[in-house]
C-alpha cells in the first residue's frame, strides 16, 4: 500500500507539472512590420555608361525594375548618371552591396520608415467598406419605391468611389512597402594630372618642346600682321598700278633743249 501511494503521489505531481505547463501561455506573435525602404547611394567609378549597365542587370535580376534616369556632363566633360531603382526588399541588401562594390563609395544614405499602423488601418477600412458596399446592394435589390432606388443607387456611388480611393491608397501601400527605392548617382573618376616638379632642370625634350612653342608662336603672330598689311599693300598696289598705266602717258612732257645749244649759250 504504501508503495501504491508512492506511486499515485509521483503520478499527481507529474500531473499538477503538466497542467502546470498547459497552462502557462505562450509569447504573443508580433504582427510583420511594413516598412518603406528608401537608400542614396554616390559612387565613384570609372565608366559611368558600364556601371549603369551593371546596375540595371543587377536590378532586374532581383526582380526589380530602373525607374528616372537623368545624365549630365561637367565642365571638364565628365559625365554624372542618377537613375532610380526599385528593388523587392527581399533582394534589397544583396542589390546594394553588388551597387558598393562597382567603385569606391562616397555616400550612403538609407532610411527606414514603419508604416505598419497605416497598413492596418486602410486594410480594416477596406474591409468594412466591402461590407457597406455589399449592404447598399442588398437594399437595392429588396426595394420596390422609385425614390427608394434613386436614393440608394446615390449612396451605392459614394460607397464605391470611397472603397476605390482605399483601395488606391492600399495599392501604394503595398507598392511602397514590398520594393524599396534607390537613388543610385554615378560620377567617374577625375584624370589626375602629374605635374612638374619646380626644381626639376628641363631637358633636351622640355627645350625642343619650347622652342616649337616660341616658332610657332612667332609664325602666328607674322599671320597675323601680314592679315593686317596686306589690305593697305593691296590698295597702294591698285593706286601705284593706275598711276604708271592711265594717269601718267597722259600727263604733258616738258621739251628737251637741243643737244648743240646748251642753256644761256644765245646771250
Amino acid at each position: 500500500q504504501a508503495e501504491g501511494s508512492q506511486a499515485d503521489g509521483k503520478a499527481g505531481a507529474a500531473g499538477e507539472a503538466g497542467s502546470g505547463r498547459a497552462g502557462e501561455k505562450a509569447p504573443p506573435r508580433l504582427a510583420p512590420a511594413h516598412l518603406i525602404r528608401t537608400v542614396s547611394l554616390s559612387v565613384q567609378v570609372k565608366d559611368t555608361s558600364k556601371a549603369l549597365d551593371a546596375a540595371r542587370t543587377a536590378t532586374e535580376n532581383a526582380g526589380g525594375y530602373v525607374g528616372d534616369e537623368r545624365t549630365s556632363r561637367d565642365a571638364e566633360g565628365h559625365e554624372r548618371t542618377e537613375v532610380t531603382l526599385r528593388v523587392p526588399v527581399e533582394r534589397y541588401e544583396d542589390v546594394l552591396d553588388e551597387l558598393e562594390g562597382a567603385g569606391k563609395l562616397l555616400r550612403r544614405e538609407a532610411k527606414a520608415e514603419d508604416v505598419t499602423d497605416q497598413v492596418v488601418d486602410v486594410d480594416s477600412r477596406v474591409k468594412s467598406q466591402r461590407a457597406s458596399v455589399a449592404r447598399v446592394r442588398e437594399l437595392m435589390d429588396r426595394a420596390t419605391e422609385l425614390d427608394d432606388v434613386v436614393t440608394l443607387e446615390g449612396e451605392l456611388s459614394t460607397r464605391q468611389a470611397e472603397l476605390e480611393a482605399l483601395l488606391a491608397r492600399q495599392a501604394a501601400l503595398k507598392d511602397r512597402t514590398s520594393l524599396a527605392t534607390v537613388t543610385l548617382s554615378l560620377s567617374e573618376t577625375p584624370v589626375k594630372h602629374v605635374e612638374k616638379k619646380e626644381d626639376e632642370d628641363p631637358g633636351f625634350l622640355d627645350a625642343l618642346a619650347g622652342g616649337w612653342d616660341a616658332f610657332v608662336t612667332m609664325l602666328r603672330w607674322l599671320a597675323v600682321a601680314l592679315g593686317a598689311v596686306l589690305p593697305f599693300a593691296l590698295v597702294a598696289a591698285l593706286l601705284a598700278l593706275l598711276w604708271l598705266r592711265v594717269v601718267r602717258p597722259r600727263l604733258p612732257r616738258r621739251p628737251q633743249a637741243p643737244s648743240g645749244q646748251e642753256p644761256g649759250a644765245g646771250d
